[in-house]
């Protein structure tokens, strides 16, 4: 069983790298309804919809306008999340998005960071790089 640790990872936006990565989540969600009817005697459900939304913590980078500057809100973008790294073979996952939110923050004693967040527009894929 494989096994990674988090400094391996890493995000672009298309072929273009995002800089200054401190971390980021991908989470996959599933819709359900209800199917219960008259005499059941435990609730049953059915899976419906799928989606997906995604969030990018890096330290801010003025300068990285085909990472962190093509992430702009209101922007439709294609997403590829490396969770072990962009080597050949390396799993990893993509995804159209739009840009949601970008949050930037900063303190007296530490360094300015940025959140960025992504909605999926559609099927979140499992690929291996090539």
């Amino acid at each position: 069983m494989a096994t990674h640790t988090g400094s391996e990872g890493t995000v672009k936006v298309g072929s273009n790298a995002v800089a200054e990565i401190r971390s980021y989540s991908v989470e996959q969600t599933g819709d359900t309804v209800e199917d219960t009817t008259m005499g059941d005697t435990w609730r049953t459900h059915k899976s419906t919809l799928k989606s997906w939304t995604a969030s990018v913590d890096v330290y801010w980078d003025e300068t990285d306008t085909t990472g962190q500057g093509a992430l702009a809100v209101g922007s439709e973008v294609t997403l590829n999340l490396y969770p072990e790294g962009a080597s050949t073979g390396d799993s990893y996952f993509s995804g159209t998005g739009i840009v949601t939110g970008k949050t930037v923050t900063a303190s007296f004693d530490g360094m300015v960071e940025s959140t960025i967040s992504v909605q999926g527009t559609g099927t979140l894929s499992n690929s291996t790089a090539a």
